[in-house]
């Protein structure tokens, strides 16, 4: 006699304390993983969406396995997934409501330098409240809740011990600030912004990781002027977050989501490693 087949257990979501939602979302990160780096090691299927960018095999089987995994929290988000988001899935994005790029950065992909990552966070009150960004071709994982935490996690092994993770926290700016810059989006309006600091050095690097890389404290600032949707930043943007660093808009105020009026479209934003210096350096 064949078992029944088991049912997976739900995820309690309001029993959950803010860690506890990062841990879950990077599992379903994770869980993602392995169908990517087998897209990217084989060479998948690439065609053009109706703005012209890239979107892969790899995106649409990361995308199912993550949506499933997320199927599990009780009670359960609406999720806006980006690519069932392009082919037509209306925005579900009020109140509380869960962000996907099941592949950000796929010019990088596609270019295999192995910058780009996995994302998915959960936003509450236009805020995202926990995330998870994974690395599947360096084997690196990032998580914002509460607190903002890295570690190596090994293809298709699943969530590392505990013991294994490493906590983080962005550093405060000094007079000599390294920014990161987008490895495939440069801009003017983004050089220009830098021109006006003291910037010693640059670093280009793909997808989220420069949230990242700012939240371990190896940068200082990564200004975006070119357009951004809101599942690019918003699983990087708690992980920074939860490390002390700040995101903000032309305004001075933390970038904004559940813009279902922009369709989840990003305007200008600064990340900064030191909540303080927006204002120290005349940003806002």
């Amino acid at each position: 006699m064949n078992p029944v087949p088991r049912r997976p257990i739900p995820f309690a979501l309001d029993r959950s304390t803010r860690d506890d939602i990062a841990l879950f979302l990077a599992e379903a990160a994770l869980a993602a993983g392995p169908a990517v780096m087998e897209e990217y090691e084989r060479g998948c299927d690439v065609r053009s969406k109706e703005d012209g960018s890239p979107v892969t095999s790899a995106d649409h089987r990361a995308e199912a396995i993550i949506c499933d995994h997320l199927a599990r929290m009780a009670p359960a988000p609406p999720i806006c997934a980006e690519e069932s988001t392009a082919a037509g899935t209306p925005i579900r994005a009020v109140g509380r409501f869960l962000l996907v790029d099941p592949l950000d950065g796929t010019r990088e992909f596609l270019a295999h330098n192995g910058e780009f990552t996995i994302n998915v966070a959960l936003i509450e009150g236009g805020a995202p409240m926990a995330g998870a960004v994974y690395a599947p071709a360096i084997e690196r994982l990032w998580i914002g809740g509460d607190a903002a935490f890295v570690c190596q996690a090994p293809l298709g092994e699943g969530l590392p011990d505990i013991e294994k993770w490493q906590r983080i926290r962005a550093r405060r700016a000094t007079e000599s600030l390294v920014a990161l810059v987008s490895r495939s989006h440069a801009d003017p309006q983004s050089e220009s912004f830098l021109k006006r600091l003291p910037v010693r050095a640059a670093r280009g690097a793909g997808s989220s990781l420069k949230f990242c890389l700012i939240a371990e404290g190896l940068g200082d600032v990564y200004p975006r002027f070119a357009p951004t949707m809101e599942w690019d930043t918003a699983a990087g943007d708690a992980v920074l977050r939860a490390a002390g660093g700040v995101v903000l808009d032309p305004d001075g105020r933390a970038l904004a989501y559940g813009k279902v009026d922009r369709g989840l479209r990003n305007g200008h934003f600064v990340a900064w490693g030191d909540a303080t210096a927006a204002e120290k350096f005349g940003y806002c």
